[in-house]
Formats: structure tokens, C-alpha cells, sequence
């Protein structure tokens, strides 16, 4: 919605107020984390979404006729990889490696073209639901609101003397969307509710079931590719089937149901039940001949419902919500505009206002979004989490697996969410089996498994581009590495020795492929081919690439898979001599190389980068996400990091700034890791005609990360730095706020997860520590820290250790 007069004047009110400290500071345990706003949205980018892992809904709230786009999450365009399709491109990696050893750049950039395969499918919307109301007279009193700490949507308006409630939620227990329309006047309730779809599908009615019945694409190209003929091919005898069934559970209108849709007439209460489901089966099931009854499925969802009473389906809504929401609580002290409408207050923010309230409120907002989109196994959250409304969405709404899947999940173990982790893992699993094909077809590696740029929910593996691809994103070989590293991550916070045991294979599979693609080069191991994705340099006589050999992120990748496959043999006591090879090859990697500017080099040698500022930071990955740079360890390393991170300058897309904050965290620079937390909060008018809120990354109106355009990564991304910023761990040691900014004096927190299976609460005044507490859910022993205070005790499973600011046992 446009900017008005209106709008800005209660935020230039608190942009005069703010700060003066004249207001006392509220509990937080009353405190609102609520999305609210006192218009209807009229862009995806104002609506309020919600989710169960697997349904999404996104709410528009409009007064006349109210649009709900609907999702869900196992709905795509493709069907399963053919693994039995045999490519052999290894004649390509020998003429690259010797174009290499000549320095022939030019020449390995052209020969990597070669070895590319289709893209990835696309995440497809399922549809749009509308309901469409009979309004007579002035609309006045008008409030949208989410609630993320019941997952519960709210609008209430007047029309004359009318007052009007909807109520809308994603219920994981039921698997079913439930919208509660109430009017406090009889026979006010009038409306009629349709479906729209971009899918190709059929609508029917049967026994006051609204329904409408489906299929995907076999085929999607992506956006990036420009107007292609054909660009989204559908047969009705390929891709997903779904289902999207409605029915009014109870009113006291009157009903009639057709194929053109549900319409009530003279009613004041109605309650309907939405059933969503696709036929997808699994990453290597034919969704036609091997799919799921998706039609028998949302009937007996919607049965079960209609058995329940709302109440009943709220309740267990709420309480199945909670037990995740619930584990984390954030309080960086007062904020004194929680009466602003959410758009409003981030305008203000934005031009400079504090609101701790609003920083705990995004906090929070993160982890709202993993729990409403990540719950399906084998089926991450993908660009967009759970929500799309587009045929062919930014970047195919997929799994962009050179950061962006990773940082999806970066706040799942330290927020306390870390069933959550499930989905990515699971279908990490499915990336290893074709993984495997794809090694051997593209790269001639007959151990182990790959990933490359990007993936789907067919587990697709292979190098994209379809010989037409820039080779510096097209062409990246380390993506299982990365994703890989998840495993050792879930395992070292949760100490679930028989999750890393059915795991262990997978993790080894990616070791055993980064050992065979290493090569010898002046005594030194190190990757050829190789590129720093999306990322180009320019060499010393002016040639601008992408191909090159032993990039550092390659490199930080491999030691880190290395290391993490080391230590799971030990836990697990096998393997012995595989970890042995490990140890050899890892003593041998090339080590980190610092530049004639003092930065971490992100080229083999120190080549000029052709975007200095460019948005990845690949070469950083062993700062973070991983562990093979610190400030305590290799300080001269950590100095070299700071370094590249000030040559890149600040300005950055959204997930970049996301991943920034969490890289100043690790440096121990809490006010530049705050500075960045404030930038990714700046507003972005989705209209893009404001000229001061346009254009630029930071945040929608309805908090979503603004790439631009939306991607969920920056979200999950600037929650995961938060906890960051509050609390790091390794598997030996925890240190209580490291990175604590200037802005957040006064504090607390509750239920922050550290390595080894301890969840921390701790409480602080003028940054220090007066309080702090520690559950111990493994028994490992402790280490803890702040400043120069450190103790060590020994733990056992499920005690709760209970400390004083002069870190005094109190229990």
C-alpha cells in the first residue's frame, strides 16, 4: 500500500519521542509478538502468513473480498531424477585440469559448459482462495493482526454498526486451514467463497464438499531464463496431483454448495475447513503411477475435522504451536512503540528510532517461520519457506544449495528448535543417493556424492546450466560438503549418538567424494576444477573469470567435512583407517592465504575480485557457518576475515546481510554485527514507487526478507545472529554473550541451546551477567564462560545448574 500523510505521523511522533527513557519498562512475559496493521494488504509482500510445515496460507485481509493464497509444501513441477540416464563428461575435467596447469583460464571457462545438465523444477503455487462479502455502509475500526505466539490470524472491522471477526490458522495436528468468520448482528454474514488456480484443475461438489482437484507441471523453466516458448509444459498424465477441499463445519446461515464454489446467506457465525494435499510420495516415487491418494487423504482430513469441535482444533492448534514457540524467550529491554502498526513501526526504525521490541519481534518472527514451514521430512524450507503464488517464482522458489537451504536452517539447533533440522537432514539423505550418480556421470568420481548449485524436491544433484550456464554459479561441485556439515551440526547440540550412526553414511559419502576430487599441487591438496560461487576474479593480465583451481571455499568445505568425519568415527568407534586417510589428506590441504591487504584470500593467489563488494562471502565459510577460523585459535586468520568483510563493505542483499551479522557475531564485533541487524530491518515498499523505501534489501511491511525480491533466508538468517550475538559454543566450550552489542545493555533470555546438549537462560544488567542458568540434556561435562570469569563442572542428564553473577553455584 502507498505511504500516506497519515501513515507517517505517528512515526514521526515516535522518531521525536524516542530514547527519552521516560517510559517504564513492561514485562515481557506481556508483551505482544504481534504482526498488526490498520489496512488491508494489497501485495504478498503486506500479507500475513501462516503455516504447518506443510500447508501455507498467506492472508490478505481485505474488506470486500479477502484472498488467501494457498500452498503446500511437497507441491512441484517435475517428477523423480532418472538415475538410470548415463553421462560421461570426465574427458572434460582432464582438458580442464590442463588448461589449469597452463594458466589457460579462458580455456577452462569455456570447457566447464560441458558439464552441466538440466535445471531444477520449481516450487508451484496450488491456488487462490477468495471469499467475497456483501457489504453495505462505511468501513471503519479496521485491524490485521497475526499472532506468532499462537500461530492465530486475526481481522476485525465495523461496516455501519456491523462489527466483523475472522480468525484464521494452519493446524499441524489436523493438517487442515480453519477460518472463523463471526458478525454480531444477524443475518450480517453473507459472502461467497470460490477458487482460483494457475494449475491446471477441475471443481466439483459432492455431499457440501467444495472441491477442486489438480495437477502441477511436468516441467518449469526458471524465471532467470527470459520468456521461453513453453516455458511451463503440463500433461495429465505427469506431474502431482492435489487436492484443495472445502466445507462449512458449522454456521447458522444458509448454505449452498456448486462447483462454482460455497455460498452463505443471513448467517452470523460460520467456521470453514480447508483440506490440502498433494499426491508427491517421495523424491523417487513416479507422483502418478506411485503417488499418494490425495483425493482419499484431504477427505479423511476433512472427516476428522468435522468430528472435532473448533474449540477442540484450536486448542490442540495452540498447544502443538507452543511446545516449540515456547522454548525461547528474548527481552533486550525496553521498547516504547509497540502501539505503532507493524508497518509503521518499521518505518520508524528504519529512519533511526530504537525499538528493542521490534528487534526481539523479527527474533521471534524467524523462528515462527521454521516452525510454519519446516515440518515435513524430506521436504526442506525452500527459498520462500512455504509460500509462493507464481508459476515460475524468483529462482524457482528451490534449493539454492551454495547458502541459501543452509541458511535456512542456521537457527534451528541454537533457537531450540532442532526437530525442525529434521526436514533438511532427511532430504540430504535423498540428495546422497543421486548424489552418487551424479559424481560418477559428471566428474568421474566412483566414491561418494555431490551436490551442486542447485537441488529440488527431487533431490536433484547435477551441475545445471544445460551447457549455456555461467560456469562461476553453474559450476560449483561442493554443495553436498556443505550440506553435509548439517549432520555433525545436529548431532553436536542434540549428543544423539544413534542419529549420527544412521547418518554416519552419508556424512562419510561426502568425505570419500571430496577426497577423490582433491588433486596435488606443489605438495599442497587442493580442488581443480574450482570456483568461489557466482563469485569472479580477475587475474594479472586482465582476464575476468570463474574457473580456477583451489579456491578457498572449496578448501574451508573440505576441511570442515574432514574434520566433522574424523570425529564421528571416534564417537562411533569405527573406521579407523578411512579417518586415518582423512587425517593424512587434511594435514595436507592448502592452508588459509592472507593477501597484500591483509584479507583472507579468496583465489588461490591474490587476484583482484572483478566485485569487491560482492554479496557472497563464500571464502568466510570457515569463520561461519564453520569452525576452522577463530579469534581465541587463529587469530591472524580472524583478522584477515574482518579485513575482506570491511573491503566488502556493508551494503548487501538480504541473506548476505544475514549472514554478515552472523560473521561479525563469531568475530566478537557486537556493534557491527548490530549495525547489520538494524540495516536488515530497514523498509522495503513492495510497491517500489517510494523512491527513500525502494529498491533495495531489508524488509517488507509484513517482515519477510526483501532480497529483493522476498527470499526467507534473510529472516532465518538475521534470527540465527541474534542467538549468535548472545551465545556461541563449540563442543568444549560455551561463551555467554560474546558478541553483546551496545544497544542492548539490559536483558534476558531463556532457552538458547549450546553445543553438547545444554540450554542456557541467562540475565544481564549494564553488560554483566547477573544471573544465569544451565540444563544439561546429555551429561556432558562444562565449560563456560564471560570475560575472564570461566568454570568447569561435570553435568548430569537433566539437572539444571543454577549461577550467580560471580559464577557461584545457587542450587
Amino acid at each position: 500500500m502507498n505511504l500516506n500523510i497519515l501513515k507517517l505521523i505517528p512515526v514521526l511522533i515516535v522518531l521525536i519521542i524516542c530514547g527519552c527513557g521516560n517510559k517504564k519498562e513492561e514485562d515481557y512475559n506481556k508483551r505482544d509478538l504481534k504482526l498488526w496493521y490498520e489496512n488491508p494488504a494489497d501485495y504478498f509482500e503486506e500479507s500475513l502468513v501462516l503455516g504447518n510445515g506443510k500447508i501455507g496460507a498467506s492472508i490478505f485481509g481485505g474488506i470486500a473480498t479477502d484472498k488467501i493464497f494457498l500452498n503446500d509444501i511437497t507441491l512441484w513441477s517435475g517428477q523423480p531424477v532418472d538415475t538410470t540416464i548415463s553421462i560421461d563428461t570426465k574427458e572434460f575435467i582432464t582438458q580442464i585440469r590442463e588448461a589449469l596447469n597452463k594458466e589457460d583460464y579462458k580455456k577452462a571457462d569455456s570447457l566447464q559448459r560441458f558439464i552441466q545438465g538440466d535445471y531444477s523444477q520449481s516450487y508451484a503455487p496450488l491456488g487462490t482462495l477468495f471469499l467475497d462479502f456483501e457489504h453495505e455502509g462505511n468501513t471503519s475500526a479496521y485491524r490485521r493482526e497475526l499472532n506468532i505466539s499462537k500461530a492465530v490470524s486475526t481481522i476485525d472491522y465495523k461496516v455501519g454498526e456491523v462489527a466483523y471477526h475472522r480468525e484464521y490458522l494452519v493446524s499441524h495436528p489436523d493438517s487442515l486451514l480453519m477460518i472463523s468468520l463471526d458478525a454480531n448482528k444477524n443475518n450480517a454474514l453473507n459472502f461467497d467463497l470460490r477458487f482460483e488456480s494457475l494449475l491446471k484443475h477441475t471443481l466439483s461438489s459432492k455431499n457440501e464438499v467444495y472441491m477442486a482437484d489438480g495437477y502441477a507441471p511436468y516441467n518449469a523453466e526458471p524465471s532467470y531464463r527470459g520468456d521461453l516458448t513453453n516455458a511451463v509444459q503440463f500433461d495429465k498424465n505427469r506431474g502431482t496431483r492435489f487436492s484443495n477441499y472445502v466445507k462449512i463445519k458449522e454456521t447458522d446461515g444458509d448454505v449452498s454448495v456448486n462447483e462454482n464454489g460455497i455460498q452463505l446467506r443471513n448467517g452470523s457465525h460460520a467456521v470453514i475447513l480447508v483440506a490440502i494435499t498433494s499426491s508427491f510420495n517421495g523424491f523417487d516415487k513416479d507422483p502418478v503411477k506411485n503417488g499418494k491418494d490425495n483425493k482419499a487423504i484431504a477427505l479423511k482430513n476433512l472427516k476428522n475435522g468435522l468430528e472435532k469441535s473448533v474449540k477442540t482444533i484450536k486448542n490442540d492448534h495452540i498447544m502443538d504451536y507452543q511446545h516449540l514457540f515456547d522454548r525461547v524467550s528474548l527481552n533486550l529491554g525496553s521498547s516504547i512503540n509497540n502501539e505503532l502498526p507493524t508497518d509503521a513501526r518499521l518505518i520508524a526504525y528504519t529512519e533511526g528510532a530504537k525499538d528493542s521490541g521490534l528487534e526481539e519481534l523479527y527474533f521471534q518472527f524467524g523462528r515462527y517461520l521454521l516452525i510454519s514451514s519446516s515440518r515435513t521430512m524430506g521436504v526442506p524450507a525452500n527459498l520462500q519457506g512455504l509460500w509462493n503464488s507464481e508459476l515460475r517464482p524468483p529462482w524457482s522458489s528451490n534449493y539454492t544449495v551454495n547458502i541459501n537451504v543452509e541458511e535456512n536452517y542456521w537457527l534451528a539447533e541454537n533457537t531450540n528448535l532442532s526437530e525442525l533440522h529434521l526436514p533438511l537432514l532427511t532430504w540430504v539423505k535423498n540428495v546422497a543417493k543421486t548424489g552418487e550418480r551424479s559424481a560418477k556421470n559428471y566428474l568421474g568420481i566412483s566414491e561418494g556424492w555431490m551436490a551442486c548449485q542447485n537441488s529440488d524436491i527431487w533431490a536433484m544433484s547435477n551441475p545445471v546450466g544445460e551447457f549455456e550456464g555461467d560456469p562461476n554459479w553453474a559450476n560449483w561441485y561442493l554443495g553436498g560438503g556443505w550440506l553435509s556439515t548439517h549432520i555433525w551440526e545436529h548431532y553436536s547440540f542434540s549428543k544423539d549418538v544413534s542419529f549420527l550412526k544412521e547418518y554416519y553414511p552419508t556424512l562419510k559419502g561426502s568425505a570419500q567424494f571430496c577426497l577423490n576430487w582433491l588433486i596435488e599441487k606443489n605438495g599442497e591438496l587442493i580442488t581443480s576444477p574450482s570456483t568461489s560461487p557466482e563469485n569472479l576474479y580477475i587475474t594479472e593480465d586482465g582476464y575476468q573469470g570463474a574457473t580456477l583451481y583451489g579456491a578457498t571455499a572449496d578448501l574451508a568445505i573440505i576441511r570442515e567435512v574432514f574434520q566433522q568425519t574424523i570425529k564421528a568415527t571416534k564417537v562411533l568407534g569405527i573406521d579407523t583407517p578411512f579417518a586415518k586417510k582423512l587425517e593424512q589428506a587434511h594435514a595436507k590441504l592448502r592452508p588459509y592465504q592472507i593477501g597484500a591487504k591483509g584479507n583472507l584470500q579468496e583465489w588461490y593467489y591474490d587476484w583482484e575480485d572483478a566485485d569487491p563488494q560482492h554479496r557472497h562471502q563464500s571464502h568466510l565459510f570457515g569463520l561461519y557457518p564453520g569452525h576452522s577460523i577463530s579469534t581465541e585459535l587463529t587469530s591472524n586468520f580472524a583478522e584477515a576475515s574482518k579485513k575482506s568483510l570491511e573491503i566488502k563493505g556493508d551494503e548487501s542483499t538480504g541473506w548476505s546481510k544475514g549472514w554478515r551479522i552472523n560473521l561479525w557475531a563469531r568475530l566478537k564485533d557486537g556493534n557491527h554485527a548490530y549495525k547489520m541487524y538494524r540495516e536488515l530491518l530497514k523498509y522495503v515498499d513492495p510497491t517500489g514507487e517510494n523512491p527513500n523505501y525502494s529498491k533495495r534489501g531489508g524488509t517488507y511491511p509484513n517482515l519477510l526478507d526483501a532480497h529483493p525480491p522476498f527470499q526467507i533466508d534473510g529472516n532465518f538468517g538475521g534470527a540465527a545472529g541474534v542467538a549468535e550475538m548472545l551465545l556461541q559454543s563449540t563442543e568444549t566450550s560455551i561463551e555467554l554473550l560474546p558478541a553483546l552489542p551496545d544497544a542492548w545493555p539490559t536483558g534476558s533470555f531463556k532457552g538458547l541451546c549450546a553445543r553438547s546438549g545444554f540450554v542456557i537462560d541467562v540475565s544481564w544488567e549494564n553488560k554483566k551477567i547477573i544471573d544465569f542458568k544451565i540444563l544439561s540434556k546429555a551429561g556432558q561435562s562444562c565449560k563456560i564462560a564471560f570475560g575472564e570469569k570461566v568454570i568447569e563442572f561435570d553435568t548430569e542428564i537433566g539437572k539444571s545448574y543454577h549461577f550467580d553473577q560471580d559464577f557461584n553455584l545457587k542450587n
